[in-house]
């Protein structure tokens, strides 16, 4: 957890960007994820002369090559802890002439990172500007892998509460608890097709190491972490650095996060080949029919963006694999002929188990559309039993544009470290949410259907057309009101109006 302190550096660092010229919420942390991946490789390089120098043998592996660079300044000038001792103007020479033509000659070590540090622009105007964010950077501690992701995901919140660009960010307090529900293992292969900043791969490594530390400390379980464990897609070549950094900075060493278009693309080379799904796809309405990937419309013929993800992650995934997505409400009851076919898929073909119905405030500022959370698994064998539905009316933040938090931050998101009391459940649904997911096979099948939680049997939804809307299967409870007979009321109002005539009297007489 950031300090306020912490913040305070941040914050600064951030406004320095904004009264040196580069107003871009994107660009300011573009230009820092270039920075800060500039001082990773120089601590990366640290370390194997450290090592190199214990065990008194030549380096393994040399970040930073001997000599001089095509422009005859020595690679031992482009390190991090070499150039922030220039002066300003050398500075800023040494890393726009010299360090980020060698960051675009990178990408043959094979990482995720150096991959897309190939097209890196330096936008920093100023010397002056230059220096003071390498001062500020430099005092941020970056040691702890903890520390380094919220610092990073700090820095990311800023681009949210930036305007336009907010699209690219998921509450965290929901991705939070999308993970939570799916409880990733060691030996899952997770998949984002719309990765953006790669919100929901770090949530998930976050789980990963929190909850199997253990089979973590085994060198596959570790390998398979590291390299096999997390994959990306994306089509933004900014999203995709700034995605990159964000897993690194959590100390997922090489992801698998690359340029690709989701709905375009054959999938061939992934289908079948993924466990988790874990996604919030934008959706945009409809594509042109020729630029559909055809293994997605041979699934469900649509030119819809939310149903083609949908058939998406079930080519994604392997049988037995599951998914959490986030889904517009037009999904779960829409009535053209391919939004009932891909639900009756879900329900008929595959295991549905849960549908979390969110409040319509949770994406402000930036939409205030109705979504839901769909929770199944792959089978090709269909498995649905009974779905389990949740009506969640407060997640923890107001739900206007300004969305201040509620309650303490101890006591937000789906794993609050406080016990919520009975009477903030009604500011925070997600721990109560969570808790009744885990008791979906059992005493949640009893709840009645006036509940905020219930299940709904597979021979019911198929009866209602396969609609998944919550309020469809919802009953509400109507208290009776007694209400005064007519001649009783009557009565009342004579009474009042001989008392109105009888003060009009009296105030007659005293004027008179």
């Amino acid at each position: 957890m950031l300090t306020g302190e912490l913040r305070s550096q941040i914050d600064r660092i951030w406004d320095s960007f904004w009264t040196g010229g580069i107003s871009n919420p994107l660009e300011v942390i573009e230009q820092i994820t270039y920075l800060l991946f500039i001082r990773r490789l120089d601590e990366l390089h640290t370390l194997e002369e450290r090592k190199a120098a214990r065990l008194r043998r030549l380096m393994a592996r040399r970040l930073f090559p001997e000599g001089t660079d095509p422009k005859g300044r020595p690679y031992e000038d482009l390190r991090w802890s070499r150039f922030r001792h220039f002066a300003a103007p050398e500075m800023f020479a040494v890393v726009g002439e010299h360090v980020f033509p060698f960051l675009r000659t990178l990408g043959g070590d094979g990482s995720t990172y150096s991959h897309h540090m190939r097209d890196a622009r330096f936008t920093i105007p100023t010397p002056a500007l230059l220096s003071r964010v390498v001062d500020m950077l430099e005092a941020v501690p970056m040691e702890e892998a903890d520390t380094k992701g919220d610092i990073y995901e700090y820095m990311l919140g800023k681009i949210a509460t930036a305007g336009q660009n907010g699209q690219f960010r998921t509450p965290r307090h929901i991705i939070q608890l999308m993970v939570e529900m799916t409880a990733p293992t060691s030996q899952d292969v997770i998949v984002d097709p719309a990765s953006g900043t790669c919100g929901f791969l770090v949530a998930a490594q976050d789980y990963v190491q929190r909850h199997h530390a253990e089979a973590l400390l085994e060198d596959a379980a570790r390998e398979h972490f590291h390299h096999h464990m997390f994959h990306g897609f994306d089509f933004d070549s900014t999203m995709l650095r700034i995605g990159s950094m964000n897993m690194l900075l959590h100390g997922v060493e090489n992801p698998d996060v690359r340029y690709r278009d989701s709905l375009a693309q054959d999938h061939a080379q992934d289908a079948e080949r993924y466990t988790l799904v874990l996604a919030n796809p934008p959706f945009a309405g409809s594509l042109d029919a020729e630029t559909v990937a055809k293994d997605l419309t041979a699934i469900v013929k649509t030119r819809k963006t939310e149903l083609l993800f949908l058939a998406l992650f079930l080519r994604l995934l392997k049988p037995g694999g599951r998914a959490a997505v986030i889904v517009p409400d037009g999904v779960l009851f829409g009535s053209s002929k391919a939004h009932k076919e891909l639900r009756r898929m879900l329900v008929e073909d595959h295991k549905l188990e849960g549908v979390v119905s969110l409040p319509s405030g949770v994406f402000r500022p930036y939409a205030g559309v109705s979504c839901g959370i769909l929770l199944f698994t792959r089978t090709d064998s269909g498995g649905t039993d009974q779905v389990w539905f949740y009506d969640m009316q407060a997640d923890g933040w107001s739900l206007d544009d300004k969305r201040t938090p509620l309650l303490p931050e101890a006591k937000l998101g789906p794993a609050p470290e406080v016990v919520l009391e009975p009477a903030e459940h009604a500011k925070n649904n997600l721990p109560d949410a969570l808790a009744r997911w885990r008791q979906r096979a059992g005493e949640e099948r009893s709840r009645a259907r006036t509940a905020q939680s219930f299940c709904v049997t597979k021979e019911d939804i198929a009866d209602a057309g396969y609609d998944l809307s919550l309020n469809r299967y919802k009953e509400v409870v109507l208290a009776e009101v007694a209400h005064r007979g007519p001649r009783e009321i009557l009565a009342d109002l004579r009474r009042l109006e001989a008392e109105i005539q009888e003060g009009m009297a009296r105030l007659e007489g005293m004027l008179s």
